[in-house]
């Protein structure tokens, strides 16, 4: 899943980008309101960190205007303020949770998660995806071979669920860059074939078919 912090304390926003990566999210991080503002809009995200004290347009500004030109996107608010005029200000202009600074990083992480569930649930998505013999469960992020469990990499079991979510589509290289990385990643591309080859180990080696010059695709027999 794909998510946005819009946060201009470039240490605290560089911070929760590292541990929301290594928890298999790819993140893009903006520091002002309107940057933030057009990457909400113009961007395909699962949900938007923002901040409330912004350079350019304040966090209120940014999620009303989301929220005005139709964005459905879960928003969860950050800000040092504290009190319940700021808190009912920031769900008044279409916030879905708020956090006051300073917060516990697990907490943050407890809510991002809560946010997402709640938003696939709330489009009749079943967290859990059955390809054959494969069981693939976005929510717990685990995944079962037949009566096996196995036991991925935060950032193997993003390729897969990516790939899960199109099944039966053929996903290019760079599609699954995009949102398993991050649009700022500059390594190698072929970075990709090393995770594919990786779950083929794990998983089943027919599992995942290489559609040449287009990408890959999960198969959904089984």
């Amino acid at each position: 899943m794909r998510l946005l912090i819009v946060e201009d304390e470039k240490r605290l926003a560089l911070s929760l980008a590292r541990g929301l990566t290594a928890e298999g999210y790819a993140v893009d991080v903006v520091h002002d309101g309107r940057e933030g503002l057009h990457q909400a809009s113009e961007g395909t995200y699962d949900l938007v960190i923002l901040d409330i004290m912004l350079p350019g347009l304040n966090g209120y500004r940014v999620c009303a205007a989301l929220r005005a030109a139709g964005h459905d996107v879960p928003i969860l608010m950050l800000t040092a303020k504290d009190g319940e005029y700021d808190e009912a200000e920031g769900l008044d202009t279409g916030a879905d949770d708020y956090l006051t600074k300073p917060f516990s990083y697990v907490v943050l992480v407890a809510r991002v998660k809560a946010l997402l569930r709640r938003r696939g649930q709330g489009a009749g998505a079943s967290p859990v995806h059955v390809h054959g013999d494969l069981k693939v469960d976005t929510a717990a992020r685990r995944v079962f071979l037949g009566e096996d469990e196995i036991a991925l990499t935060a950032k193997e079991f993003s390729v897969l669920e990516h790939l899960v979510l199109r099944a039966g589509e053929v996903v290019s290289k760079s599609e699954i860059l995009e949102h398993v990385w991050d649009f700022a990643y500059d390594g190698d591309p072929n970075i990709v074939e090393v995770y594919v080859s990786t779950l083929r180990r794990k998983l089943r080696a027919g599992l995942i078919r290489t559609v040449r010059g287009a990408g890959y695709r999960l198969e959904t027999s089984p």
